[in-house]
């Protein structure tokens, strides 16, 4: 997770509130910090972890230690890769290093974080992984030619990994979240901006929840979320 109130915390709230132990990860340790202490505060559980999801090393030592036996705590069974970046740059102005650093966030991480959810979870022959997804991860549009070829990447990886791992009972999942995000980076950027024309952080939540809890004679690989107002 990200900000404080993004996608990420409000998922980690909902999975607390219905009885899980969640081990919220992020490349800002206060950041992750002040939401574990607040659903431990409420009576949940929750640890923070600090990890860069483009690291190799630290997505496996994450996975490593989540899955580490533990009394009264089952191993997971609901990984969100949830990392993302975006702006709009025009095409000739995009830079090798800034090409690279919108793959690696958005889907070298995403490839990251689920091979070693299969590596875990294939074995145990149940789970869901869900993948944040954008409109950009079926279309590009004008100055977001770095942002969509990472985004159409990640989507390609969790339907191989749905394909590949889907007959073993892994539940892999892709959404695309087709508007904005009420959320905090969105309102820092533009204050002004009406929230009624914006994507409800804990209705998507809940909209992950129902994915995960779906019956697997019913699974949804991919879904597309969006506000009411929005044009598509």
């Amino acid at each position: 997770m990200g900000a404080e109130q993004g996608l990420g915390a409000a998922l980690c709230r909902l999975l607390a509130d219905k009885g899980y132990h969640v081990v919220i990860a992020g490349r800002t340790l206060d950041k992750i910090a002040r939401v574990a202490d607040g659903i431990n505060a409420s009576g949940g559980s929750a640890e923070a972890i600090e990890t860069d999801a483009t690291d190799e090393a630290a997505v496996t030592r994450l996975f490593d230690h989540a899955f580490a036996p533990r009394n009264e705590i089952d191993p997971p069974d609901f990984i969100v890769f949830n990392a993302g970046i975006n702006r709009p740059i025009g095409f000739r102005d995009v830079t090798a290093a800034e090409f690279e650093e919108f793959w690696r966030i958005c889907c070298f991480g995403g490839f990251l974080v689920g091979r070693e959810a299969t590596r875990h979870l294939a074995p145990l022959g149940r789970g869901t992984v869900i993948f944040t997804g954008a409109s950009a991860s079926l279309r590009g549009k004008a100055g977001y030619a770095q942002f969509a070829a990472a985004k159409a990447g990640l989507r390609m990886i969790s339907q191989s990994m749905a394909r590949e791992f889907g007959p073993q009972g892994l539940h892999v999942a892709h959404t695309i979240i087709d508007g904005g995000i009420d959320g905090a980076r969105l309102r820092l950027r533009r204050p002004d901006m009406q929230t009624d024309g914006l994507l409800n952080i804990d209705a998507i939540a809940e909209t992950y929840w129902h994915i995960h809890r779906q019956h697997p004679s019913a699974w949804t690989q991919e879904i597309d979320l969006r506000p009411y107002k929005e044009n598509f």
